[in-house]
């Protein structure tokens, strides 16, 4: 499991959890882990796979952004 920290609180993520993009609103499932580097930082990312809707010829694709635009999601 990883662990990275957004503003002091933890945001934690393992393989196969559900995610939402804040920004993008893209909902799907982490399939991994990667980096950026942007000014010379290295940003770490998160690999989610996400389904895409009815309107779009693409069924399944991969989004990599930065760890700190995803939020854990649940339908609970």
């Amino acid at each position: 499991m990883y662990e990275f920290s957004k503003d002091r609180s933890a945001n934690m993520f393992t393989i196969g959890d559900y995610v939402l993009n804040q920004q993008t609103g893209h909902l799907g499932k982490v399939v991994g882990y990667g980096h950026q580097i942007i000014n010379n930082v290295s940003i770490v990312t998160l690999k989610v796979l996400v389904a895409e809707s009815a309107n779009s010829q693409k069924r399944e694709y991969v989004v990599e952004d930065r760890i700190s635009a995803w939020t854990r999601w649940s339908v609970a």
